[in-house]
């Protein structure tokens, strides 16, 4: 296992500012402690409270393992469920948002609190906005850079309609050509990225075996994989966002329908960094290299330490990267072989072979 210690300097703040808002009393935890963190992180602040009756959503896999090292409770609130606080820390994508929103409103008991906490710079502004929308109030508090709104709800202020638009605003939907779908918030949700689009233009034809594709995303690398390359027989899929799942299922089922094969898939919720159980023929990756907006390198450094264990003797390894990160010595120190196949448009793929045990 390689631990990484994840930067969401942003994320960090909202959470102080929020603990800030319970802290002083201008929020206040329900007297049987049952609270709905939505995308909730973990923190060692809490002090004096029980956090016992806490349910708490988290879908990137990291932050989950986090807050379970942590003795809380992770999971997913069923429909019927209420609760008199509730708890959100919104992304910085609206639609996104938007819908944690509207989440939070399904989930909150009548006369309940629901309070959010959202950095200045990652659109507090527009977020509160939203959350008017939503509640019809708000308080509000500024704190660590960041900007804590809360209000008190009540069945009758709440709006079916919008809060039905708002809900299907995560749903997976068809992007670019139609031939993908995707949902708001993923990495190039929208979009082809241009990173991996370019290590798909030269992935070998003959690329055969078990192969896996590390920081899947919606799944767009897996698939064109597939499309390219006819003597690949099993694939498998990790991704440590869970709601990029849905996403990657469609689209590899869709995939597969399309080319008339039938052959071995699987897809995990999973941090690569945390290392593979699983022995692969060759690893294709367009890793992650920042969480929040600071560059860090040592995730894709991580992702390349996996993909080595992982690796058959001859596999091969075939990765892309902004062309400013240092990974050539990484690469280096696990295999034999590495070259850099090209340099493009900012972008420089990798392919590496030999593994170093």
């Amino acid at each position: 296992m390689i631990d990484i210690a994840l930067s969401a300097g942003t994320a960090s703040a909202a959470l102080d500012a929020l603990h800030h808002a319970i802290r002083s009393e201008q929020i206040e935890l329900p007297a049987d402690g049952r609270v709905l963190f939505l995308r909730a992180r973990d923190g060692h602040w809490w002090g004096r409270h029980s956090r016992r009756n806490w349910l708490c959503e988290q879908s990137f896999k990291p932050y989950a393992m986090a807050l379970e090292r942590s003795g809380l409770q992770v999971g997913t609130a069923t429909a019927e469920q209420r609760f008199p606080l509730v708890l959100l820390l919104p992304p910085r994508q609206r639609d996104e948002a938007r819908a944690l929103f509207a989440r939070a409103a399904a989930h909150v008991a009548a006369g309940g609190i629901v309070a959010a906490a959202m950095a200045n710079d990652e659109g507090a502004r527009s977020g509160e906005a939203d959350f008017r929308k939503v509640f019809a109030h708000a308080q509000v508090m500024s704190k660590h850079h960041c900007r804590v709104f809360w209000a008190s709800t009540s069945p009758e202020t709440l709006d079916p309609a919008l809060l039905a638009d708002w809900q299907a605003l995560d749903a997976a939907r068809a992007i670019g050509d139609g031939r993908y779908v995707s949902r708001p918030g993923l990495f190039a949700w929208n979009r082809v990225d241009p990173a991996s689009a370019l290590l798909v233009a030269h992935l070998p034809t003959q690329l055969c075996g078990r192969v896996a594709d590390l920081g899947a995303g919606y799944g767009y690398l897996a698939c064109e994989a597939l499309r390219r390359c006819a003597g690949i027989t099993a694939i498998d899929l990790y991704e440590a966002e869970a709601r990029a799942l849905q996403p990657a299922r469609i689209n590899l089922d869709s995939t597969l329908q399309q080319l008339d094969r039938a052959l071995e898939t699987s897809i995990h919720w999973h941090d690569v960094c945390t290392g593979l159980a699983q022995r692969y023929d060759a690893i294709i990756s367009n890793p992650p290299f920042h969480q929040g907006r600071a560059d860090q390198p040592e995730l894709g450094q991580a992702f390349i330490a996996a993909a080595a264990a992982a690796l058959e003797a001859d596999g091969d390894l075939w990765m892309v990267a902004n062309r400013h990160l240092p990974y050539e010595q990484t690469l280096g120190a696990r295999f034999d072989r590495v070259e850099t196949v090209v340099l493009k448009d900012g972008f420089k793929v990798f392919h590496a072979r030999g593994v170093r045990r």
